[in-house]
């Protein structure tokens, strides 16, 4: 699997996790309806696990242009390779938002509220202020990509000090830094962090047959996306600032 199949595929499964999620919580007539903010951000979080199982091996699975970004800040991903990253990115997304829906499209057709079909896309923000959601957006992130950027791998070693990979489980500090930060941060905005995964699925939302679906909300869009860059940029200018790999 290359890099570009292996982003695409990660944030395909990552995607297809997260929307199914909210579906599965807001569209009417679902086995997991109202079952609340709990459920949406620990499947993201573990959706973010599944995603990094499969193309962390292949991609580094960033999943998130803002991490493919926040590495090239940083000096330790290559420039030329960000805009193939966030192409295969942006096109995972909207594949796996895709399969959400397909999944859900039954109780797509049965759910009246416009607000509630858009849910399992994209983003809105609980209170519309432009300037207070781009800021959220770019908190958010910045922890998101500080605590990337001080990760080390999840190695163990024998008794001989020789190392042991985990395997998977290298997926799971990741998988639990997404879920702090919906559980913590993501009450504003619904913690998008990520601009492919809001983008993506708001291009499907826009595309698809979807029967009383009201708008995509083009309006709001660039908050979700220039949001998580900003906090990439600053988290990458702190990570510099402070001495790469070193907190004194």
């Amino acid at each position: 699997m290359n890099i570009f199949v292996a982003e695409f595929v990660g944030t395909s499964l990552l995607l297809a996790m997260g929307s199914g999620v909210v579906a599965n919580v807001v569209l009417n007539g679902t086995k997991g309806n109202n079952s609340g903010w709990i459920v949406i951000t620990t499947a993201w979080a573990l959706g973010v696990f599944i995603g990094v199982v499969v193309a962390g091996p292949y991609s580094g699975a960033h999943l998130n242009p803002a991490v493919s970004v926040g590495l090239a800040i940083a000096g330790d991903f290559e420039w030329a390779m960000v805009p193939k990253y966030v192409s295969a990115q942006i096109l995972g997304a909207m594949f796996g938002s895709g399969m959400a829906w397909l999944v859900y499209k039954d109780h797509f057709a049965i759910t009246q509220d416009p607000g509630l079909k858009f849910a399992p896309f994209a983003t809105t923000p609980a209170i519309r202020n432009l300037p207070s959601n781009l800021i959220s957006e770019a908190v958010g992130t910045s922890v998101l990509i500080i605590v990337i950027l001080y990760s080390t791998p999840a190695v163990i070693e024998d008794g001989t000090g020789t190392p042991i990979g985990l395997g998977s489980l290298g997926a799971l500090p990741v998988a639990f830094l997404v879920w702090v930060i919906g559980l913590s941060l993501g009450g504003t905005t619904g913690y998008a962090i990520n601009p492919a995964r809001d983008l993506g699925p708001r291009i499907m939302h826009q595309i698809l047959p979807i029967k009383g679906k009201g708008s995509s909300d083009w309006a709001y869009s660039w908050v979700p996306i220039l949001g998580p860059l900003l906090g990439a940029a600053f988290a990458a200018g702190i990570y510099l600032l402070l001495g790469a790999g070193n907190l004194v």
